[in-house]
């Protein structure tokens, strides 16, 4: 398998940021990292294994992207609106920075599937919904879509446009997004497990407003036997990539 590690100093985030690039072409797939995590999560949790042949056989191509999750998300005794800033600079850098270096990178010529567990989950609906143009496709799996849950309730301007359940539910429903949305193969998957308490009321939250919309995301609540954890995302990744890729 092809494996490439590349990166660069990002003036909109102040520090160098690294990508790690598996297999040699097809679909790009921008992967986000759990929480805190950075580009080796997919690989260190065999997640890489478990996509091999796809990658392998030049079907999917890979760009797991660090995080700076420990300045916005999880820094619970920062100022908020530092915090909140510095999440809206992360959207800001993968959209004007990493977004370029995967179409100059990929051969195909095709727009990014984005993909994620956990907080990756949350990211890749931010990045996919606020930017549809961008993007083929989304699997988002487990995240957590209320940014005030991470914020002690509070929100304000910027962090409105990082909290999904928020700027989508204030999307008008004749908004041109509503109808390219459409357009795109959306799938928001969640366990009724253990650790998936927010991540289940959120995600309910998000069908009912894709509902409203009329949004036609594919929203799959699995059994109460299926937890917030990687052999359970694993077997969800494998499930609906074939889905994303227009192969079922």
């Amino acid at each position: 398998m092809q494996r490439k590690e590349t990166g660069w100093h990002s003036d909109r985030l102040g520090k160098g940021m690294g990508i790690r690039v598996y297999g040699h072409g097809g679909t790009p797939v921008l992967v986000f990292p759990t929480q805190d995590s950075m580009r080796d999560n997919f690989e260190n949790f065999g997640m890489i294994d478990t996509l091999a042949e796809l990658i392998e056989q030049g079907r999917i191509q890979l760009f797991c992207v660090d995080t700076v999750d420990a300045d916005s998300w999880s820094n619970v005794l920062g100022d908020k609106e530092w915090r909140a800033a510095r999440q809206e600079a992360y959207y800001d850098y993968i959209i004007e920075e990493v977004l370029p270096f995967i179409r100059s990178e990929n051969p195909s010529g095709m727009l990014p599937i984005t993909t994620g567990c956990s907080m990756g989950a949350t990211h890749s609906v931010i990045v996919f919904f606020r930017r549809p143009e961008l993007f083929s496709g989304i699997l988002a799996m487990s995240g957590v879509y209320d940014a005030r849950l991470f914020f002690d309730g509070w929100l304000n301007e910027t962090l409105y446009w990082n909290s999904p359940v928020d700027f989508l539910a204030g999307l008008p429903a004749d908004h041109p997004y509503v109808g390219l949305y459409n357009q795109k193969k959306m799938v928001i998957c969640i366990g009724q497990g253990q650790w998936e308490d927010d991540g289940r009321v959120t995600t309910a939250r998000l069908r009912d407003i894709f509902e409203a919309k009329g949004i036609h995301a594919w929203v799959d609540f699995w059994g109460y036997d299926v937890d917030h954890d990687w052999p359970w995302w694993k077997k969800q990744i494998v499930y609906f990539l074939p889905y994303l890729l227009g192969e079922k």
